[in-house]
């Protein structure tokens, strides 16, 4: 049987190189490569949506980031993965440009600042809560400063000539306050509780409630599936601690009880 598994397991492996090598040309090397805890280089120059140099480290220092690497043009994945965060942003309890900022940054160099504003008043109209013109942004730039970026993420994608598109996949980055990266999530639909959690384990707890932290301490972070799953042993620790916890009150309470009953005998 160990040797049946194992022909099967080789079996599969060749099988998925072998659709791998059969990928389009544009298609090659399209994905995302976790890069858990690299540092992102703050020091690279983009444009903003009203035309203005900034760095990107104008957007980090106090709060935990989530960065939407799209390209504006695109006729689908990325005006779904916008969609999808707005969506989420809605739902979550945290107020962006108060607990978190978002950075939306064109992979195309193409691109310019124009875009990038009708894409922000698109957004923000949507969201419609204060603060979400100061705290999400749309930025454009040189090819450079996106390659830099887009390679330290691990998101890779190529351009095709005869179609005028880029091939991609989608998702978004969790940075912390100082730039490093925290987590990833795929697709185009974001959990609105892993979302949060990942922001708040980002800021190291510095935002959210404390039902958030006892979230975290009750669920853990899968890189494989970019989601946070249900702990069995930390919830077992915690409903134990809560049980012992309730006993212990339990017993004050008629100890109480019992010598005030003694006192007025």
């Amino acid at each position: 049987m160990k040797a049946m598994a194992l022909i099967i397991l080789v079996v599969s492996f060749a099988l998925a190189i072998r659709a791998d090598d059969n990928r389009p040309a544009v298609l090659q090397g399209v994905g995302i490569d976790q890069r858990l805890n690299e540092q992102v280089p703050l020091d690279l120059m983009f444009r903003d949506e009203t035309g203005k140099s900034v760095r990107l480290g104008d957007y980090f220092g106090s709060k935990p980031v989530i960065l939407a690497l799209v390209y504006y043009k695109c006729p689908m994945l990325c005006t779904l993965t916008l969609n999808g965060l707005e969506r989420t942003m809605r739902v979550m309890p945290l107020d962006v440009g108060n607990q978190y900022s978002v950075i939306t940054v064109s992979f195309d160099p193409q691109e310019t600042p124009a875009l990038a504003a009708a894409k922000k008043q698109e957004y923000l109209a949507h969201y419609e809560r204060p603060g979400g013109a100061a705290g999400w942004h749309f930025l454009t730039g040189e090819e450079s400063s996106i390659r830099q970026l887009t390679d330290i993420v691990g998101f890779h994608y190529n351009y095709d000539s005869k179609s005028g598109q880029y091939a991609h996949t989608t998702g978004l980055v969790v940075l912390t306050p100082h730039g490093k990266i925290a987590r990833y999530f795929y697709g185009v639909e974001f959990s609105p509780r892993d979302l949060r959690l990942s922001l708040v384990e980002a800021s190291a707890n510095k935002i959210g409630s404390p039902v958030d932290e006892v979230l975290l301490f009750c669920f853990h972070y899968d890189p494989a599936t970019g989601k946070y799953g249900l702990v069995i042993m930390r919830v077992i620790q915690l409903a134990g601690a809560i049980t012992v916890l309730a006993l212990g009150s339990f017993l004050a309470v008629m100890l109480v009880r019992e010598r005030e009953s003694r006192l007025r005998a």
